[in-house]
This record gives structure tokens, sequence and C-alpha cells, in this order.
């Protein structure tokens, strides 16, 4: 180390933050032989809200060799998730399923996770199979010629500066380079507006046999609804999602508000809470909808949360982690190995991949709130297994997209209409919900 914190070290990559994004984006770059520094400031475990994994996510883990120390932590299997009409009744199922290379989809199962549990898991997996990690918080990049060359990091023992060839930005909802200006502004999304309460009870009354550890989703009206996501043997995350004006207009505190809503938002939904007890204080956040454009660039790349999320309704937040981070890293690897990484945007194919992923998924999520009872039958009766795709994850170029998709576009009037460009985010804003 030099004078003022200044290394002669220059690493091949630096990841900042340390949730799910920066773990799998170690873990996949730990594959391709690319040993990363990871720059965390916070201390695990942490709380973080959820989580339920797609089908998908569960394929990735198990791809990644940590079937078994999932199952050890006794992580609550999921077969799929339930999907509940406004008075209770009206459901569609969605289940677990993968498809096989001649096209054919079986039943698998995934998992629901403790955030806390399982974000401290990954990390500590990452760091076990060669990645380093240094506490400490990012509050600068540095540039060369224009170019992202590494990041000033504010640690107990002093600032550092730390150079690498490739900046990764897998801070979440922190956005951290959108807040330095090293990617476009961050935009307001569609959901923005709206606000999460929600805490963990037990006592709360599952479905049987198998079934147990199922995601249930309450549907009361347009942009209404509450999440049942088992997390452990006894726990289970309970959550309302209501426009903020909603919630203001009560009057009621948290508390009141959280106890009031679970009761009156879907009898199916206040049949199962009659005896919970609360194990967790009643947490809120809001402000969650947001994308981050031009999200990659000459020496750097976001991945998940950094520069998008869209609203928590079907457990997209660690699927767009895992399924970015591999996709990161394969770029990061070929961007290093053609020593490419000064070019005008040697990602900007990841960055195109991440977007088309990203907009599938708006789409859906845009065309279940404004066409429910479409939705309700494409998912029992039209389009099935293409919806399954959806809900598992498989929304890439391979299998997207499919009629389905291309049917919800056309309703949204989005086939050949352009999206009008949201607003952006003001200074200061940090979005914060990761519910799932």
């Amino acid at each position: 180390m030099t004078a003022h914190g200044r290394s002669n070290v220059q690493h091949d990559v630096v990841i900042v933050g340390g949730g799910p994004a920066a773990s799998f984006t170690a873990l996949f770059l730990l594959q391709q032989g690319i040993r990363p520094l990871i720059v965390e400031r916070e201390s695990f475990p942490r709380f973080h809200i959820g989580e339920s994994l797609t089908g998908e996510v569960g394929g990735i883990l198990r791809d990644l060799g940590l079937e078994a120390e999932l199952a050890a932590r006794r992580f609550p299997i999921k077969h799929g998730v339930t999907v509940y009409g406004a008075k209770g009744t009206n459901t569609f199922w969605v289940p677990v399923m993968r498809r096989h290379h001649d096209g054919d989809l079986t039943s698998t199962t995934t998992w629901q996770v403790r955030r806390d549990e399982f974000d401290q898991f990954l990390l500590e997996t990452a760091v076990a199979r060669g990645a380093s990690l240094v506490k400490g918080d990012a509050d600068g990049v540095l540039r060369d010629a224009g170019a992202v060359c590494g990041v000033r990091v504010k640690t107990a023992e002093g600032p550092r500066e730390v150079r690498c060839r490739i900046l990764v930005d897998a801070s979440g909802q922190k956005t951290f380079l959108a807040n330095q200006g090293v990617t476009g502004p961050k935009l307001r999304g569609t959901y923005e507006k709206q606000v999460g309460i929600f805490s963990r009870v037990t006592g709360a009354v599952r479905d049987p046999g198998d079934a147990e550890g199922n995601t249930l989703i309450f549907y009361q009206e347009k942009h209404h609804w509450a999440w049942f996501i088992p997390i452990s043997d006894t726990e289970t995350s309970i959550g309302v999602v209501v426009p903020g004006e909603h919630f203001s207009r009560s009057g009621k505190s948290l508390e009141e508000f959280l106890e009031w809503k679970l009761r009156h938002l879907n009898p199916a939904l206040t049949a199962r809470l009659e005896t919970i007890t609360f194990t967790e204080p009643v947490r809120t956040a809001s402000n969650y909808s947001y994308q981050v454009k031009d999200f990659t660039g000459p020496g750097f790349v976001c991945v998940g949360d950094s520069h998008r999320f869209t609203d928590p309704i079907f457990s997209f937040g660690v699927f767009f982690s895992a399924n970015e981070a591999k996709l990161a890293a394969a770029a990061i690897r070929d961007v290093l190995a053609d020593a490419t990484e000064r070019s005008a945007d040697p990602f900007a194919g990841y960055e195109a991949t991440c977007d088309f992923g990203q907009q599938v998924i708006q789409d859906v999520i845009d065309f279940f709130w404004e066409y429910p009872l479409a939705f309700q039958m494409m998912a029992h009766k039209s389009h099935k297994g293409e919806i399954t795709d959806c809900f598992a994850g498989r929304v890439y170029p391979a299998h997207q997209p499919s009629e389905a998709v291309l049917t919800m576009r056309r309703m949204l009037q989005r086939v050949r209409t352009p999206r009008a460009v949201p607003e952006p985010v003001g200074a200061g804003s940090h979005p914060a919900l990761s519910a799932r």
C-alpha cells in the first residue's frame, strides 16, 4: 500500500455490494478462473425481506453445487405459486417446472429462503471458493481517459483506492454507479408510488402436505395485493402492497394498517391468519420501481437491482441477480481475454440481453394488473406452459417472445408503440423495497 491509501495492485474485477447479485457474480467469475474482490460495507447477517426463489434460480443453485447445503438449512421446498382472486376464489396455480432439451416440461422444485441467512451463506461460499472480501463503503469511482478503472473505498483503516480492469455494480437498490453519474439517470418506474408493509408470523395456516412451502398471492384490486411466503418450518413472511396514498389516507400506524389489511384484503388470506403471532417488527418500504439506462460501458457493468427493479409480486429480484450474474461473468471473461475493456462499450450485448429479459417481465406484470381475468385464463387454459415459463424465469431470447408474451404486448398496445420514457428519479431518492 502506498501513500494516501493507493495500491499498486490492479484487480481484474472488483464487485461493489455483498448481496446475491455480488455473490452470484463472484461464484460465476470463479468458475471462469477469475478471482474477484468484493467490497461490502454491511456486516452479515443483515435483515432483508423475502425471499421466494423462482424455478430457474433453483436450477442455478443446483448447478453451483449448493443443493445439499440448502437442504441442510431446512429451507422450505416450493412447488409453485397459487394466486387468489379478489373474493378468495378463482385461483390459478403455476407449478415450478423445468424444460428438457427436447422442450418438454417436467416438475421440479425450488426454495423459499430467509434472506438474512441466504445472503450470508452465498457470500461466505464465494469467499470460501476464492473471492476476496473488503469491508468498506464504496464512495467514488476512479477513471482513466473516461473509462472506469477502480473505486474509492472508506474502510476502518482509512480511505483506499482499489484499481481494477472491470468494476461490477452489484449494490442493489443503492444503485452505486447511477448515484455516481457513471450510468444513465435513474428513472421512475410504473410502480414507484406504492408502499409495502410487512412482518413475519407464526401460526399461519399453510397448505397441507408437500404444498406447505408454496407461495400464495392474494389479489384485491389493481395494485392492492398481499404475499404469504413460508420461510422456515414455523415462520411465514406476510405483507401487503398498496398505493402509498391509500396508506396515508388511512391515518393508521404501520401495525394498525397491516392488521387491518390482513383482515380485509382477501377472505382467503384472513382465514389463514386467525391465530398468528408476530415475530418481527412491522416494517415498511416504498418507491421501489425504477430503471437505469446505459448501465454498462468502458470498465463497468451493473447486475440485478443496481440497474432495474419493477414490482415484487412474482419474486423476480433474486432471479435477475442470478441470471444477470451468469451473463455478466461470461461477458467479463470474454472482454478480459480480448483486452477490450476500454472500448466504447464492451458489454453492449450483455446490456441488450438484460433489457430483453427485464422487458418480458415488465410486460407480464403490467398485463397481470391491466387484464387480470385474461391473465388467469391464459395461466389456466390457453397458454399454461408459456405462463409457467415466465414464472420460472425463462425470459431470454431462447424462449421469448412466446405467443403468450406477444398476446400480452398486443393487448397492452406495445407491439409497435414505444414505451413512454419514465420520469427521472429526483436527487437523494433511494428506492428500498425488494419484497418477494
